[in-house]
């Protein structure tokens, strides 16, 4: 059985919207939030969803699942104080629901453009391994920061770079008995799934996606997707 569990519990302070949350703002009518989760109603491979959401925007999200007839939401779950505690949320519930031994598929309800081929990648890889992470090359030089002088650190050779996108996908007691553990040593800080799976000892397995498959964060984010959506709109009116 393959689970997505889709986090979309942050509240969008970088992209400056005082109405709404990012992950229900609309784009031709449609929330971001809706784009995303159709990827997995839509995909065959995917059996349930299990949904991370603020927890005062919970009825509205229940509203507009019915309205755009996702019906592969098994549970809708309130996010944490930050995002490695709504991820937890989330694993939680679908562990309580279907058992550990699934493959649990780890998203940004914020990050709307993946496809069909990410997703059977990160299962199949995931089958395999035990594990997979969504990359993408690396566009721009990567250099650490030198934060007592102020001046550019360690220069890293691009070619040798990925950078970590999402989906982010595991064998769910995996992930949940890594959850647990650094729940029990009080360690909260973990940026991403991968960064948790990482300091646990985990070798992880990369699955590359395209550089489209962003996270809307700001509004050029926003603008971003706008006209890749625009443009695949386009494309399909003149029959390519």
């Amino acid at each position: 059985m393959n689970i997505a569990v889709i986090f979309a519990g942050g509240t969008g302070k970088r992209m400056n919207t005082k109405s709404k949350p990012k992950q229900f703002l609309e784009m031709h009518g449609k929330p971001v939030l809706i784009y995303t989760l159709e990827n997995f109603e839509n995909h065959p491979m995917i059996d349930h969803i299990v949904l991370v959401c603020l927890a005062g925007w919970i009825e509205y999200a229940e509203d507009l699942l019915k309205k755009f007839g996702i019906k592969k939401v098994s549970k809708i779950v309130p996010g944490g104080k930050n995002g490695q505690e709504s991820i937890y949320h989330g694993v939680r519930a679908a562990e309580q629901l279907y058992g550990g031994d699934n493959v649990v598929l780890i998203h940004d309800g914020v990050r709307p453009l993946i496809n069909d081929e990410i997703i059977t990648d990160c299962i199949k890889t995931a089958q395999e391994h035990g594990n997979a992470i969504t990359v993408s090359p690396a566009i721009e030089t990567i250099f650490l920061k030198n934060k007592d002088t102020n001046c550019v650190g360690q220069i890293f050779e691009r070619s040798k770079c990925e950078m970590a996108k999402a989906p982010q996908c595991f064998k769910l007691q995996d992930i949940y008995e890594a959850h647990e553990k650094a729940r029990q040593e009080e360690l909260f800080d973990f940026i991403d799934s991968a960064s948790l799976m990482q300091h646990y000892g985990y070798s992880l397995y990369t699955v590359e996606g395209p550089a489209e498959n962003i996270k809307i964060t700001t509004p050029s984010d926003f603008y971003i997707f706008r006209a890749i959506m625009d443009a695949k709109e386009n494309l399909q009116i003149l029959g390519l």
